[in-house]
């Protein structure tokens, strides 16, 4: 019996079935909603981008939360 070549096999066949139920969704979609491999394909990936106002808003929020971080961090000089 040999392992590998039954393997081999079983991918192809997984992947003739991908194709064939990806054209049958492709066929069934008559509602104009996207299939889910049509989704998929369309999908973005990593981070999303901000624009400039959103950008400005994360600076300022991020600076005052640095700033108190920094505020508790530092121990307070007492006068003698």
């Amino acid at each position: 019996m040999d392992l590998y070549r039954i393997i081999g096999e079983l991918v192809e066949e997984r992947g003739r079935l991908q194709r064939i139920i990806e054209s049958i969704e492709a066929m069934a979609s008559t509602d104009g909603k996207p299939t889910h491999a049509q989704t998929r394909l369309t999908k973005r990936r990593g981070r999303k981008s901000m624009d400039p106002a959103a950008r400005r808003e994360a600076s300022t929020r991020m600076k005052l939360y640095w700033e108190k971080r920094r505020a508790a961090q530092t121990p307070e000089v007492t006068a003698h």
